[in-house]
């Protein structure tokens, strides 16, 4: 102790002034003099640099320490540091072991985080995180958790290193010893770092700063999945009871990784049937893990946990079907799950001059891969898209600065990538090239532009939708940039190249089965806004039929003698000659008609300005619920009645797209799936005109009886609903509509203006 005290005497020296160094040699040389310990003395002097300096070093050093006034006063630092591994941790789990991930932070802002090593005292990390700080006055913080997923996560310890004690330009390995402020006499194990720190100066300040990116996303910015994870949700048996009526309301997520998803809520049920398709994105070649817990719904409060299971991938084969039985832990009763692990192909990142399509030879095996004679080979992969991100031009200022840091997200369906960050410009470049497998011709692309802040989440920029069915190959075009809800212009346009190859038999074919559910989306939140928009359109689906009855009323009652004298000739005619195979073919004849009144310039359909109008308040109104929500605070007391109107607002939406979707069907809104109902029409004319209706209704009802002893995990669907669930609706017509570059227009949101 005292070798330590005469070098911290000595580190004095060098950096306080004689007065300074007076008064605190005289308190070292009571210190000596005196039998209390160190602690005591910490308590007294408080958090002045004697008491950092009097501390055990855990620090192996031998280089000069970073106090040396000799040293250039630098503008900032660049710390490297490798987590290696922990040693002895807390066991926190029933099982006495953990799943342990570390946080670092620095001025209480959370600057890494590593991932999950599952049931292990002695993980090993080995991972890698380069963090630029101003200064180092600001002590780094490491705290150890145990992850537990639908629940808190365990605090397994902490601790802190001081950066004024490292040395600079050289490796520092550190042993942090983990502790519980609570209860400061339980060890709670070891934490092995690498530490190296590099003073940088002016010059390096600015490349220092574009190099470096978010750390919570700079490892899954460059990482892509090299496979795919489909879960099944076939069943639960034998659940606990969690309601007092001895039954309960259970749904499950998953987790794997930063993905999560959630399955539907079965009422009232300890046996539920789900029959739902989960699919997640594989990162890691050796595989991994995903948590599953199953939870018991309850309006109005916390949902109760049933119990948890795990999948570990690492042990089940790849391109084959697992039928599992979980049984679950902390609860009762099990879940029966069908899991397939397949590889992913033609998911890439890469700079403008590597475009995979740009190369003869790449682009023949694409074609090839999906020309008509591959019809019947791998259903699921039905095309490929690849997206050239050039650059943006007049984006919005979000930072102090009047500049932004942005970066681009492109998506599709769950799928998602990253471009880099171009720092401080409102006219970046990115020139990425992205590549996709297609599982759904009827998806739309997102591409959305944030703009990066390193200590906070990132800030909205602009978004589009662009339906894949819409795309022109190879055409470099600019897209005005629109709001979070798609309904009006912001600032900026974004320009993009895009290339769709499909197969055209394989998108027909998986037009008729269920629609991937995207599982980002937000939960739905009671709006009167909303609720109003989607009463108003299903009134205009209601009008529709009650105009076409006053019609025919109008005819019976001879308002006009031609028309009616005409309709009833044509009534006779068709009740004399009535077929059943009558009624596809007038659809067909329907369709045909708008097709040929559209090719010819007589389109009528009209853009749908009152839908614009209705979206523009409900943004309008978002905006202001999101300024008063604070001043609404009791809505959290009637949850259950919210929970009910959102409900019914849900019920109103679905009843008006579908009526949406047959207009749009018949009015040629897709070309694609038009033909797609031109073609099942003829079919079905055909079919009806030669073969008698009973044995069409006994081979359609026998394979319905049949279809679960035949395949007894087969997700229930209906081909009709899954057909116009790719239309869409009024609402998707306006968001998906892309606006045109106007120089003139104000970049600020549009809003409407009453006529004079």
């Amino acid at each position: 102790m005292a070798e330590n005290s005469d070098g911290t005497l000595k580190l004095i020296r060098n950096t306080f002034s004689k007065e300074s160094i007076r008064k605190l040699s005289s308190m070292e040389s009571l210190r000596r003099r005196s039998a209390l310990p160190l602690q005591s003395w910490k308590v007294i002097w408080g958090e002045t640099i004697i008491c950092r300096s009097l501390r055990e070093p855990k620090i192996n050093t031998v280089a000069v320490s970073n106090a040396d006034p000799s040293l250039p006063d630098p503008v900032m630092y660049q710390l490297d540091i490798t987590l290696k591994r922990g040693q002895n941790l807390a066991a926190r789990d029933r099982g006495g072991t953990s799943d342990p991930y570390v946080k670092f932070k620095i001025g209480g802002k959370e600057v890494f985080r590593s991932k999950t090593r599952h049931k292990n005292l002695n993980p090993v990390w080995d991972e890698h995180v380069s963090l630029v700080i101003d200064q180092l006055k600001e002590p780094l913080y490491i705290k150890v958790f145990d992850y537990d997923f639908g629940l808190q996560d365990d605090f397994m310890g902490s601790a802190f290193l001081d950066l004024t004690a490292l040395d600079f330009n050289r490796p520092n390995d550190v042993t942090l010893t983990l502790k519980d402020p609570r209860h400061p006499d339980h060890d709670l194990g070891s934490i092995f770092l690498s530490v190296e720190l590099y003073p940088r100066d002016a010059d390096q300040k600015e490349v220092l700063q574009t190099q470096s990116s978010r750390p919570l996303d700079v490892h899954r910015k460059s990482q892509l999945w090299t496979g795919i994870v489909s879960i099944t949700l076939i069943e639960g048996r034998d659940l606990k009871a969690m309601d007092s009526n001895g039954l309960s309301d259970p749904y499950v997520k998953f987790r794997l990784g930063h993905q999560k998803c959630k399955s539907k809520t079965v009422p009232k049920t300890l046996n539920p049937q789900w029959r739902e398709q989960f699919d997640f994105h594989l990162f890691e070649q050796q595989g991994g893990t995903i948590d599953i817990t199953v939870w018991d719904k309850d309006a109005g409060k916390r949902d109760d946990f049933i119990g948890r299971c795990q999948i570990d991938l690492s042990a089940l084969g790849k391109e084959q079907t697992h039928k599992l039985e979980l049984p679950l832990q902390e609860g009762e009763g099990c879940l029966v799950l069908l899991v397939t692990l397949t590889a992913s192909a033609a998911i890439s990142i890469a700079d403008l001059p590597l475009s995979s399509l740009e190369h003869r030879k790449q682009q023949e095996e694409v074609l090839q891969r999906y020309n008509l004679m591959r019809s019947f080979q791998n259903m699921k992969d039905v095309g490929h898209l690849q997206v050239k991100v050039i650059r943006a031009e007049g984006l919005m200022a979000a930072d102090v600065t009047g500049k932004s840091d942005p970066f681009c997200v492109v998506e599709l369906n769950n799928d998602r990538l990253l471009t880099h960050t171009v720092y401080k410009n409102l006219n970046p470049e990115w020139n990425k090239v992205f590549t996709f497998n297609i599982k759904d011709i009827h998806s739309a692309l997102e591409v959305t532009v944030y703009d990066e802040d390193r200590d906070r989440s990132a800030d909205f920029l602009g978004k589009v939708a662009i339906p894949l069915l819409s795309i022109q190959n190879g055409e470099q075009k600019a897209y005005v940039l629109k709001n979070k809800q798609l309904t009006g212009p912001t600032k900026g346009v974004i320009y993009l190249e895009i290339d769709v190859i499909f197969n055209a038999v394989k998108a027909s074919m998986r037009t008729l089965i269920p629609k991937e559910p995207k599982y980002m989306e937000e939960e739905p939140r009671l709006s009167k806004q909303l609720l109003l928009r989607n009463f108003i359109r299903m009134k205009r689906c209601l009008m529709v039929l009650v105009n076409t009855a006053y019609y025919v009323n109008s005819c019976f009652d001879w308002d006009s003698p031609p028309r009616s004298l005409a309709a009833f000739l044509l009534f006779l005619f068709v009740v004399w000659n009535f077929e059943l195979y009558m009624i596809p073919l007038a659809l067909l004849l329907l369709l045909a008609w708008n097709y040929f009144l559209i090719i010819s310039g007589k389109d009528n359909r009209q853009h749908d300005t009152v839908m614009e109008d209705m979206l523009e308040d409900e943004e309008e109104e978002d905006e202001k619920d999101d300024k008063d929500g604070e001043k609404r605070g009791f809505m959290n007391k009637l949850y259950a009645i919210q929970e009910v109107c959102v409900s019914v607002q849900s019920v109103l939406d679905e009843v008006a797209s579908i009526g949406e979707r047959i207009k749009n069907t018949f009015n040629w809104t897709v070309p694609f799936l038009s033909w797609l109902a031109i073609v099942a029409l003829c079919v079905f004319t055909v079919l009806l005109y030669f073969i008698p209706l009973r044995y069409i209704v006994l081979v359609w009802g026998i394979n319905k009886f049949t279809k679960k002893i035949r395949s007894p995990y087969t997700i229930d669907n209906n081909e009709l609903l899954d057909f116009l669930s790719r239309v869409p609706s009024d609402v998707q017509v306006v968001q998906y509509h892309q606006l045109k570059s106007d120089p003139s227009q104000s970049p600020s949101k549009r809003r409407k203006h009453n006529p004079s």
